[in-house]
């Protein structure tokens, strides 16, 4: 795992160190890009890589707010600076959620975007494909903290969005759990809560052996 940080980013106001797998909570859109773009343009200004998997519904919108950012997204994606993918093309390849397929993805766009000789990363994913109907989806968590295993070898920032409105309470309290900072009222914090992926994969284990345990 590398030790130096290549270069300072900021996200919700913080400058963050090597807890950069965040899970940042909004109430809304506007809450939502009022604290994600300034890490977003910060990342390109910087001459880092910009990658977002985003609900294709939302395409035209997410790009209108990056062109009012001041971002010239037609030429960061000439540059291959910015990559735009939907979560049919990511989280949601040929109809279904695969978790080892995502993260396995994840490395490579990680390991690609190094190799091709950008400073960092900087990844925002929309999590609301989980609450599409499709089959794997109920990994998510499972996913969410498995996936750690493979940001600890990268500086990259990585910030997973979600809508505090459409996920319940139950989950929200499952993602928490699951990664080292969390944005919650537009602040970046450490979080006390995290449990570190051997743990957590293990409870879960036990979670779902006790509930296809049969009754007595």
């Amino acid at each position: 795992m590398s030790t130096t940080v290549p270069k300072q980013v900021r996200l919700a106001g913080a400058v963050i160190d090597r807890k950069r797998h965040v899970c940042a909570f909004f109430h809304s859109k506007e809450e939502e890009y009022r604290v994600i773009m300034p890490f977003i343009k910060e990342g390109l200004d910087q001459g880092e890589r910009a990658l977002h998997f985003i609900d294709s519904r939302n395409r035209a919108e997410h790009l209108r707010r990056l062109e009012q950012a001041g971002i010239d997204v037609a030429e960061a994606e000439r540059k291959d600076q910015l990559e735009i993918r939907p979560w049919e093309d990511a989280h949601l390849q040929d109809g279904h959620f695969d978790q080892h397929r995502q993260i396995a993805l994840i490395d490579r766009l990680l390991s690609s975007s190094r190799a091709r000789g950008f400073p960092l990363s900087r990844l925002v994913a929309n999590m609301e494909w989980a609450l599409e109907d499709k089959p794997g989806v109920n990994d998510m968590v499972e996913y969410e903290s498995r996936v750690n295993y493979t940001l600890d070898k990268y500086d990259d920032a990585i910030c997973c969005t979600y809508d505090l409105s459409r996920f319940s309470a139950s989950l929200v309290i499952d993602a928490l759990r699951v990664h080292p900072a969390v944005i919650v009222g537009g602040i970046y914090r450490e979080n006390p809560f995290f449990v570190p992926p051997d743990e957590f994969l293990n409870e879960l284990h036990e979670r779902k052996a006790s509930r296809s345990a049969p009754a007595r």
